[in-house]
């Protein structure tokens, strides 16, 4: 498998633990606000990312939203849109390519494509296994978005 073929399955696995992730919180009477804030969050940061890779400003955009579920359900599929959009014109020679962007406080950061990349989706995963969490100490029953979960239920075979 090639990088950015790998890359688009990590971003394939992202989408879907996403979504699940968002159907779950939905289907509780009262999802709690820590997992609402994390999932806000992890969507925020994702789009932050988007916008760094793409050369652009990011130090307006909040990474600690105050999103509800329906803001989250709205960024959800922009951000999916938008990374793939990417990743089709992303060639290898590019993945070495060095970002320099201000972080949130400002602070200059020089990142590879590739490492910016692998960042976005195990940040994901991190904050997915968070939100599992607050769900099973709220008395939820979690949803399973672990990678190999992804493959059995969304490839052949």
């Amino acid at each position: 498998m090639t990088a950015l073929a790998f890359l688009a399955r990590s971003l394939a696995h992202t989408e879907w633990g996403n979504h699940r992730v968002l159907r779950a919180l939905r289907q509780t009477s009262t999802p709690p606000p820590q997992a609402v804030r994390l999932f806000a969050h992890l969507l925020a940061a994702e789009h932050v990312w988007l916008l760094r890779l793409r050369g652009e400003d990011a130090r307006t955009t909040p990474i600690w939203p105050e999103w509800d579920l329906e803001t989250c359900g709205e960024r959800l599929p922009l951000n999916g849109l938008d990374y793939r959009a990417f990743l089709e014109v992303l060639t290898d020679a590019r993945l070495d390519e060095v970002v320099t962007y201000p972080n949130s406080t400002g602070r200059v950061f020089h990142t590879p494509v590739g490492d910016i990349l692998h960042h976005v989706f195990a940040h994901g995963a991190y904050h997915r296994g968070q939100i599992a969490l607050i769900m099973r100490q709220a008395g939820l029953e979690p949803v399973n978005t672990d990678f190999i979960t992804f493959v059995r239920e969304t490839m052949p075979g």
